[in-house]
């Protein structure tokens, strides 16, 4: 429980080992996860420190490690994960594993090297198939629209001669501007018999004419811009013809489907086809070797089928080889992580150590718990038989001035709230851990802003589910805004129609309607149909209340800082700080929460006039008139004063409050100066409780130097004495801090109310502008309605009542806690205890992203 409630008693130790053994003691530290280790190489670079290539060497074993990863989880292959936790190997045994991964990478290199180029050589027969089955298709289209035209154009002179209109239709088909009876456009026959199998070489006037043709692929979202460059290139001189792969083709690069285009160019001349290459390779699109006459084309499609069959059987076999590799290695894989980085980490350790003259033993410094020295001695003695030694290491303890690291023990329980308080800061050490006081305090606070017992309840539930589950899971929102378990304390004799109906509807306690004792938990749910008067007496209950907690929250925070100064020997911080801090918090505020109880106990709605409600003095006013020596205005028949001799106590708390402000102000730097003045000598401080002296005023005035009062150990060593002046400077930014953070935080906590009525208002704004409306539907739609507003009001609740309202709570609570509390008695400025733990190198390996 001390270290619950305090951190652990920390000291430094210098540890002497023989260097055969170094490794295995390091590695039995590793696994007990109790030492932290000081870099004794502080000036030496990296690159050169004695085991930074068996750095590199763990280095180049977990790059292979995450190659093999990769793959298996391209694969989608399963990585078995038995929860062992093997021991860090050996220094010898990183031999066999630098080759079991060596092999593993290599053949698997090289059986994805195969696979890339067969299917590569897949993709190129493929784009071949699809190539060769287009450009028949091409050709034959053509072929027979040949035929077509040539059946025509006997026809039509057949019809020309016998009308006789030859000159005149022949002109007309000159021009361009006449279609033949069949519909076929003369350019475009042209065209067709200009590209048909048996026209590929055409006779002229001045020669045979050559005309060539390329075919490929290319990406199909690249087709516009590539007809477009053809043509302005080429203007308008050749002719491409493109057809679209319906299936999607595999990248042998990087695995990817990709949609892609069959084209083929028809061009003249040797010239146009050096253009039509270049404007290909820049499109990057690929070209085959097509035949000219259609029997060899259909021979070289029989061929590529062949291929292609041949290849996927061979492609099988390898996928097969490769999945054999990757299902052995993934079976092993999460083992080797844990030992090549146990290895890793202890190389990296031994590096802090240092070597003595005789460069056989290794020298180290390490921070360790004062109770935990009997079980790190137990586990070096472990190391040294593992690794078979004859000299035992030796563990000595050395003193510091040197302020320890703070390490405070947690579980999965308080390792949250922990977390919550090193946010704010780490805590000096030795000092008075936040921790354990907010376990209650976070959860009350934040529930008393944002919800009811049926939130809490909710709440309760989903905490226990997850609990069980360890699993985040999203929250829902109860659809009642009130819980009525116990009844009502009011009997109320309207009925329901003007309970509903009437806006205007207050509740009076003084009447016999009210059973005259308090509800039993929580609010009485009758107030939710008060209309009228439900804000003002929720504003006024939920305001004292806030004042209540937060005056007793601070007054535990300054209690506290008790137990520091106690701890620490610090006489003069208790006589000038806590006293006077004391006094003035419970002098003013708590007197004021006093009044709060005695006006709800001695004012009741069915008292006599002089203390019935109508005659209840105001808190905040009285408060005010307390301060400025002034009595309140009150009607004749009423008494300003809640009990005799009320003004006589309240002047006289005033007067001793105000004393304690010089208290603050001039007690400890003049207890400081007297100090000085009878030792002659600066006096030095130490962390160390009870390591020199009780009353030490630089040590004290360097405590204030960390902010709100609160102890800290010094910052190691022998520190000059401050000048008095700074002593009173630092005194009096102190003391007017505390004096009007008094007030401020006070008023702080009226968060509490302000949030909590938001809550509630927010939940009833809800429930009476959307939920209700669903229910005043009374016909068979009514269903249909309700579902549809149902839906839409549980989206407003959980997104608003749930998650804003979770957050906003959440903050102001840790701004209450960070601010109005720990201010009185923390000071967090210490440094986090990080031992050489393996459990904390691995969580933080598995939680960093992929490399």
């Amino acid at each position: 429980m001390g270290s619950l409630f305090r951190s652990e008693e920390m000291t430094l130790c210098q540890l002497f080992l023989q260097s055969e053994a170094a490794y295995a003691c390091v590695s039995e530290l590793g696994e007990l996860g109790l030492a932290q280790f000081r870099d004794l190489n502080p000036d030496v670079n990296a690159f050169q420190r004695k085991f930074v290539n068996e750095v590199r060497r763990c280095d180049e074993m977990e790059r292979k490690l995450r190659y093999l990863e990769k793959e298996i989880k391209k694969d989608g292959i399963p990585m078995l994960d038995t929860g062992e936790n093997p021991e860090a190997p050996q220094p010898r045994e990183m031999i066999d594993l630098e080759a079991t991964f060596e092999k593993l990478e290599n053949e698997l290199r090289e059986v994805n090297q195969n696979a890339e180029a067969l299917k590569r050589n897949f993709l190129e027969l493929t784009e071949l198939k699809h190539i060769l089955r287009k450009t028949q298709v091409f050709f034959d289209e053509m072929n027979e629209s040949n035929r077509e035209e040539e059946q025509v154009t006997l026809l039509g002179e057949e019809g020309l001669r016998a009308g006789g209109q030859a000159l005149k239709l022949g002109s007309a088909a000159e021009d361009g501007k006449i279609e033949h009876e069949g519909g076929v456009n003369p350019t475009e026959s042209m065209t067709r018999a200009l590209i048909s199998d048996d026209s590929i070489a055409r006779q002229t006037p001045t020669g045979p004419v050559q005309l060539g043709f390329v075919a490929g692929v290319i990406l199909r979202e690249r087709i516009p811009p590539f007809e477009r460059m053809l043509w302005r290139a080429c203007r308008g001189n050749v002719f491409l013809r493109q057809a679209e792969i319906e299936t999607p083709l595999e990248d042998p690069s990087n695995g990817d489907q990709v949609f892609k285009s069959v084209f083929i160019i028809f061009f003249q001349g040797d010239q146009l086809k050096t253009r039509v290459k270049k404007i290909c390779e820049g499109f990057r699109a690929t070209l085959y070797p097509c035949p000219e006459a259609p029997a060899d084309r259909r021979e070289m499609a029989m061929g590529v089928m062949t291929r292609i069959e041949d290849l996927n059987t061979v492609l099988g076999q390898t996928q097969d080889h490769r999945h054999r590799v990757l299902v052995a290695a993934a079976k092993n894989i999460k083992n080797w992580f844990v030992k090549v980085r146990k290895i890793k980490a202890i190389y990296h350790t031994l590096n802090l150590f240092n070597l003595d003259v005789t460069q056989k033993c290794l020298i180290a410094e390490c921070w360790v718990p004062v109770l935990d020295l009997e079980t790190i001695q137990l586990a070096l003695r472990r190391g040294t038989e593992r690794s078979g030694s004859s000299v035992p290491p030796i563990l000595n303890r050395m003193e510091s001035f040197e302020d320890p690291p703070t390490y405070n023990r947690t579980n999965k329980f308080t390792n949250g709230f922990q977390a919550l308080i090193y946010a704010y800061g780490v805590a000096s050490y030795r000092e008075v851990n936040p921790a354990p006081y907010t376990i209650i305090t976070f959860p009350f606070l934040f529930a008393v802003m944002f919800g009811d017992t049926g939130h809490g309840m909710i709440m309760t539930l989903f905490a226990a589910y997850m609990v069980i589950k360890e699993k985040p899971l999203a929250a829902k929102k109860s659809d009642s805004e009130s819980l009525n378990i116990f009844g009502s304390n009011w009997q109320i004799k309207y009925n329901m129609s003007t309970v509903w109906s009437n806006k205007d509807l207050q509740l009076n306690p003084g009447t016999d309607a009210y059973l005259q004792y308090p509800y039993p938990i929580g609010l009485d749910p009758v107030w939710q149909v008060a209309n009228a008067n439900k804000i003002v007496f929720l504003n006024a209950y939920k305001m004292k209340l806030s004042i209540i907690i937060g005056v007793f929250h601070m007054l535990f925070g300054v209690v506290l800082s008790l137990w520091n100064y106690t701890y620490f020997r610090l006489t003069a911080n208790i006589v000038f700080q806590f006293i006077p801090q004391i006094i003035f918090l419970i002098f003013l505020f708590f007197y004021m929460v006093l009044l709060m109880f005695i006006k709800w106990v001695n004012y009741g709605p069915t008292n006599p006039t002089e203390t019935g409600p109508y005659c209840a003095p105001s808190i905040l006013i009285t408060f005010i008139n307390m301060v400025l020596f002034k009595s309140s205005a009150v009607p004749a028949e009423c008494s300003p004063y809640m009990f005799n001799g009320q003004q006589t106590v309240q002047m006289l708390l005033v007067c001793l409050a105000l004393l304690c402000v010089p208290w603050m102000l001039f007690g400890k730097p003049i207890h400081i100066m007297r100090s000085r003045s009878k030792a002659h000598i600066p006096l030095d401080s130490n962390h160390h409780p009870h390591a020199g002296g009780t009353e030490n005023g630089d040590a004290e005035a360097a405590l204030s130097q960390a902010g709100a009062q609160a102890p800290a150990p010094s910052g190691g060593g022998h520190d000059e004495p401050e000048d008095i002046t700074e002593v009173f400077i630092l005194q009096g930014i102190h003391t007017i801090e505390y004096v009007l953070g008094s007030v401020s935080h006070t008023a702080s906590y009226l968060r509490l109310w302000a949030l909590s009525l938001a809550h509630a208002q927010l939940s009833e704004v809800l429930w009476n502008m959307v939920m209700r409306n669903g229910l005043i539907f009374e016909d068979w739609y009514g269903g249909i309605a309700l579902w549809i507003i149902f839906a839409f009001w549980s989206v407003l609740t959980v997104g608003i009542l749930v998650l804003m309202e979770g957050l906003s709570a959440f903050l102001h609570t840790l701004r209450l806690h960070w601010v109005e509390f720990q201010s009185k008695f923390y000071s967090g400025l210490g440094y986090h205890f990080q031992p050489f733990s393996f459990e904390i190198i691995l969580d933080s390996a598995a939680a960093a992203p992929d490399e």
